[in-house]
């Protein structure tokens, strides 16, 4: 489905990614992982069109995908969360998910405001589905609550059902447990779980590496912008560089401990 080669973006002197080469085939779940400033979110900025890339290609389900505008790319099929939450906070939670339809509709304003039958049989589709959407998040009987009064799980719910809305072909995560309990970790878990059950892919970004272990079909690893390690999760968290560079040798026998478990 995606297959990036030597992707290089560089900031005046700095190289933030370095020749990363990547490949995501359908129905997987791939985890991304590094320790802060790895070029994790530069790498999904540069994925989704926000950046262009320096050097490298990106091909989507055939077609070349880089450099191209982020509307564009959404348009084939891509969709994105953020680290930082990004909801209209004083809007109710129905108005924020069905925001993310924009895609897949297709009447303009004025067929809107004139309410022009097409433009009503739209209005009516789109409220279906992000209800539809809500439910399978987890969060029916929420749609008239203010997103910015729910709490910090269900606000990552929204966002998530949001960039779900437009029925993507594939959903890049950038840390969906971030700032979660164990608790709400888990019921992340098996939501993206699923996601991916319901057909679509996910690439996620994520510091919780017992979750990722669990969850991911394959883990890749950047370091200072360059991947060094691609592979199924046992056999990642037992790999040298890795151990050095992200998890560190303290760290790394709980992680093993819970994935033998």
């Amino acid at each position: 489905m995606l297959r990036i080669e030597g992707i290089t973006k560089r900031f005046g002197g700095l190289t933030a990614v370095g020749g990363v080469s990547l490949e995501v085939s359908q129905g997987e779940i791939v985890g991304l992982i590094g320790p802060n400033g790895a070029g994790k979110t530069t790498f999904f900025n540069i994925l989704t069109g926000i950046y262009k890339p320096d050097q490298g290609s990106i091909s989507f389900e055939g077609a070349e995908i880089a450099g191209i505008k982020p509307f564009r790319i959404a348009q084939k099929g891509i969709s994105r969360t953020f680290q930082n939450i990004r909801l209209l906070k004083e809007e109710s939670v129905l108005d924020n998910v069905k925001v993310g339809m924009f895609r897949t509709t297709n009447s303009g304003l004025w067929a809107s405001i004139l309410g022009f039958r097409t433009a009503r049989h739209e209005e009516q589709f789109v409220i279906e589905e992000s209800l539809r959407i809500l439910e399978t998040v987890g969060l029916k009987g929420y749609e008239e609550e203010v997103a910015g009064s729910l709490s910090y799980g269900n606000q990552r719910r929204v966002e998530i059902a949001r960039a779900l809305v437009s029925q993507p072909k594939l959903l890049l995560l950038d840390e969906p447990t971030a700032g979660m309990n164990a608790g709400e970790v888990q019921e992340m878990t098996e939501l993206i779980k699923q996601i991916k059950q319901n057909g679509t892919t996910v690439i996620l970004i994520e510091h919780n590496v017992a979750m990722v272990v669990e969850l991911c079909d394959r883990i890749a690893v950047l370091d200072h912008g360059v991947k060094i390690a691609d592979g199924e999760p046992e056999a990642i968290i037992s790999h040298p560089d890795v151990i050095e560079a992200y998890i560190g040798k303290e760290g790394i026998g709980e992680v093993s401990e819970h994935a033998a478990h």
